[in-house]
């Protein structure tokens, strides 16, 4: 079957704090669709704030059916269900597998109901195993290996991963253990690289992929009123309380933010400094993200609102 006579699928990406979620409900409801999360933070249940939740608009559905954003009750019927988000404990094991299983699932429920899916995120590899249908390197998760990798600091990770799969530890970037772990766990397991083992299958859907366009300077001025908005409206509160059940060990919890307000908690750091360390590793991971999707040319950069509907348009018809 040609890509023209599959089933279509609207990819909007970007780096963090680019506006993905925001244009993508918009455009959701003036093209008659549903939203599937391709943010691997955001798959965390009780990681809200530090994960931007709360700003893209996370509708929580009350007993009678209606949902509640800052203590406003909407019915349901006007809100743009977003999936895959809030799935799993920050304790729990997720794989690139199993988020694909997932997401492929959910775009086709979506299709049954004759919407249009939205897949909206930037996390490369959550887009890139939907969208190429990716074969997943057989290696299940082997706690033994994960307890040995996750006592050594993800800087130590980095440069072992350097030594056996250069190019994941350029895309991966120093600070996200996680994925440090497991790509160190399937060379291990297959004695290949990670990155070697990302073949493309053939292709489930049509896809339109739109990449948010931003200038660096204004991206980093977003991500900074972003990080001290988080604060304010309860960052700190919300490590306090993972923290009482989940080691900082884990890899959820030692994602952006929730990193480094667990080393102000422990007095480790003033809360200036954390802020600070937010800041810049967010904006590290910015520009990971965009050197990620600036790889494939498939993507068509937008730059307003106006432009996009009318790139989805010509896609639609």
């Amino acid at each position: 079957m040609s890509n023209n006579k599959k089933p279509k699928l609207i990819v909007i990406l970007g780096p963090t704090a680019s506006g993905k979620t925001e244009l993508a409900i918009k455009l959701a409801r003036k093209f008659n669709g549903e939203i599937v999360n391709a943010d691997s933070r955001q798959i965390y249940k009780k990681m809200d704030i530090g994960t931007n939740k709360i700003d893209i608009g996370y509708w929580i559905l009350d007993k009678k059916n209606n949902v509640r954003k800052n203590n406003i009750q909407y019915p349901i019927s006007n809100i743009i269900p977003i999936y895959l988000i809030s799935t799993i404990n920050p304790d729990q094991q997720f794989s690139l597998a199993q988020y694909k299983k997932l997401g492929i699932n959910k775009i086709k429920e979506i299709k049954r109901r004759n919407k249009i899916p939205f897949l909206v995120g930037g996390t490369g590899l959550y887009i890139s195993s939907v969208i190429d249908n990716l074969e997943i390197p057989k290696a299940p998760p082997n706690n033994k290996i994960r307890e040995r990798l996750n006592k050594l600091s993800a800087e130590k990770l980095f440069e072992k991963l350097r030594k056996v799969d250069l190019k994941s530890a350029k895309i991966i970037g120093k600070n996200n253990k996680r994925k440090l772990i497991r790509s160190l766990e399937v060379y291990e397991i297959t004695g290949r690289p990670f990155s070697a083992q990302q073949i493309k299958g053939q292709p489930l859907f049509n896809v339109l992929q739109i990449g948010i366009k931003i200038d660096r300077e204004k991206l980093y001025k977003k991500i900074d009123q972003r990080v001290n908005k988080m604060i304010k409206i309860g960052l700190i509160e919300e490590t306090k309380k993972l923290a009482e059940k989940y080691s900082f060990s884990l890899p959820a919890m030692s994602g952006i933010g929730y990193q480094e307000i667990g080393l102000y908690l422990k007095n480790k750091i003033t809360l200036d400094e954390a802020v600070q360390k937010i800041k810049f590793r967010t904006h590290q991971y910015a520009r990971r993200q965009m050197t990620w999707f600036r790889r494939d040319k498939r993507i068509r950069w937008v730059g307003n609102y106006r432009e996009t509907e009318r790139v989805i348009e010509n896609f639609l018809k």
